[in-house]
């Protein structure tokens, strides 16, 4: 019998108990000093009231690295999970709709900060590990009910500054003005969260944050990409990490995109995926915040050569990949994929074939899920013209 999400579920934070045993920095103290990499996160328990606070390691000097996405490419699995496992979560309970008083402004702060920032805070009681992740947001280590925060004076990211104190800007348009400023959409994702943005301010739980961030500069990126040329030929990327097998598929047609992925589970491999052609996707998409982070990586490459495509993103989810650091692995993955010289193929089929090549599940098993792959098999590449 198949398992349950909830068996699933059970068994990736057995993982993660696992990884907390033998590499966690088991932090347990009723206070802490260090230096935030800055990092803040939102929780989405209790939703409206949520547990909202600082992330700060033991640790002073350059601690970006603990909560910059970006710079993970490369590294194991077990340097991430090690990166995270030093952050201890500060929280508070606060309402979403009323992300007002001294606690969260000093939280918008410490988002705004151009760098590390010094933070003493001081707990209601010693900090437990934490025993649960969500798949969407990288985890983190120790957590504990704040009860006196103090952060030390820094500089801030000025095109961060003044999309806050901007209060006419509909969120959805600051967080394109601080993309296109060449902000890190890791650290747009934190503005967002602890509502510095738009005109009704909110706090927006992280897992949301990430979400919602990728997808509104992914669906900004396709708008302009519909106005372009269609590209002449099909093309495979390819990139590997983390104990995951990603392959990105171009053709010739307007724009449509499909991802697929497939997971082992046990005895047997599971599969999820979602579609949408020009007129967006209307629903959630059942691979959840996977789906955008891949589209908005896709959708930079074609954006920057200015060519309009049919894309099939598959991703096989190896065993390896045992314990779940966030969508931002697949988002960094797609960017990577996209750096790689591509391999042309004369047809779509063709394209397949070669990627699926490169996994241990057979094109057979892809065509079998999907629905890109079913039109394949009805039609031949020109009728995509």
């Amino acid at each position: 019998m198949p398992r349950t999400g909830q068996d699933i579920r059970k068994s990736i934070e057995a993982n993660w108990n696992e990884y907390l045993s033998k590499y966690g920095n088991l932090f347990s103290s009723d206070s802490i000093s260090g230096s935030s990499p800055p990092s803040v996160f939102v929780g989405s328990y209790g939703y409206p009231k949520v547990w909202v606070g600082p992330m700060v390691p033991p640790i002073h000097g350059d601690t970006t690295v603990l909560d910059s996405p970006e710079q993970w490419v490369g590294k194991s699995l077990e340097e991430i999970v090690n990166f995270r496992l030093n952050l201890v979560r500060g929280i508070q309970k606060v309402a979403v709709s009323k992300p007002e008083g001294r606690y969260v402004e000093n939280l918008q702060d410490v988002a705004m900060s151009s760098g590390p920032i010094d933070s003493d805070i001081e707990f209601q009681k010693d900090t437990i590990p934490i025993t649960s992740i969500d798949g969407e947001s990288a985890p983190f280590g120790p957590i504990g009910e704040v009860k006196k925060a103090k952060y030390s004076p820094t500089s801030t990211v000025r095109s961060i500054e003044k999309v806050y104190y901007d209060n006419d800007l509909k969120a959805a348009d600051a967080v394109l003005n601080l993309y296109n400023s060449g902000v890190e959409i890791s650290k747009i994702q934190k503005c967002f969260s602890i509502g510095m943005l738009g005109k009704e301010r909110k706090l927006v739980p992280t897992r949301w944050s990430i979400t919602a961030t990728d997808d509104i500069i992914s669906n900004s990126l396709v708008s302009r990409i519909l106005d372009y040329d269609m590209i002449d030929s099909c093309q495979m990327f390819s990139f590997d990490h983390l104990g995951n097998i990603f392959s990105v598929i171009l053709f010739p047609h307007r724009w449509l995109f499909e991802m697929q992925e497939a997971w082992h589970d046990g005895n047997s491999i599971g599969f999820g995926s979602d579609y949408e052609d020009a007129k967006g996707i209307d629903h959630p998409p059942a691979i959840a915040g996977a789906y955008f982070a891949a589209k908005l990586g896709v959708a930079e490459y074609l954006d920057k050569i200015r060519k309009q495509a049919g894309i099939l993103i598959l991703r096989e989810i190896q065993p390896e990949y045992a314990v779940p650091v966030g969508v931002w692995q697949i988002r960094e993955a797609i960017r990577e994929a996209m750096k790689q010289k591509p391999i042309l193929t004369d047809t779509l089929d063709s394209a397949v074939s070669l990627s699926t090549k490169r996994m241990s599940i057979s094109k057979s098993e892809w065509f079998a899920h999907g629905k890109m792959l079913k039109l394949l098999r009805q039609k031949s590449i020109e009728d995509f013209f």
